[in-house]
């Protein structure tokens, strides 16, 4: 009977300390599942002024697909001054290797420099010039926008609106340039480095 009774008091003794773990460890795993890896995303530089209205795109390889209206053509401003975005913010570039409208921006180039593409004839926003802006037809029988006669791409490392990790890149043998509302490549590079001048 006594040996009963002292089992009894113990297991009472016990349950308390018991329950305690139970709570420290669904603590833990609380604390855990609230957490999250990397950091926010970095704020713009540039204040698009383009109004072609929708999300902004998740990276140049989507935003090169062709939309289902127009392309807009806009403007934004950055630390390099005025430069030309698509509707969503996102940079365009030309390349110093295009004589006249016609891409030669072609395979591994197209994959790393989509071009801007459009359905139906592209519209100017902001500072853009709608006089400026024209087509070419690609050799896969899309159509390209142009502006002021140079042909107009992404770079696939810019991921949301204000990056320009493309400016100065001399990717394919020729450098490429973000494009200023004249029509004339900004070849002024960034202060800092860091994220630049790629050479794809």
């Amino acid at each position: 009977m006594l040996d009963r009774l002292t089992l009894s008091t113990a297991m009472r003794a016990r349950r308390p300390i018991a329950l305690a773990a139970v709570a420290f460890a669904a603590l833990l795993t609380a604390g855990c599942s609230s957490s999250s890896y990397g950091g926010g995303s970095t704020a713009s530089t540039s204040t698009a002024q383009a109004a072609g209205g929708g999300a902004a795109s998740s990276g140049a390889a989507s935003a090169g697909a062709a939309s289902a209206g127009a392309a807009v053509v806009g403007t934004a401003t950055g630390p390099l001054g005025t430069y030309l975005v698509d509707g969503r913010g996102m940079t365009l570039y030309l390349w110093d290797a295009d004589r006249g409208t016609a891409s030669t921006c072609y395979n591994a180039c197209a994959k790393a420099w989509p071009p801007l593409l459009t359905n139906g004839a592209p519209t100017a926003a902001g500072g853009a010039d709608a006089s400026k802006l024209g087509v070419s037809k690609r050799t896969d029988g899309t159509t390209q926008v142009t502006y002021n006669g140079h042909p107009l791409y992404y770079f696939y490392k810019d991921t949301k609106p204000g990056e320009m990790a493309g400016q100065g890149s001399n990717g394919f043998g020729a450098p490429w340039w973000i494009v200023a509302p004249s029509g004339t490549p900004i070849i002024t590079m960034p202060s800092s480095s860091g994220g630049y001048g790629y050479n794809y």
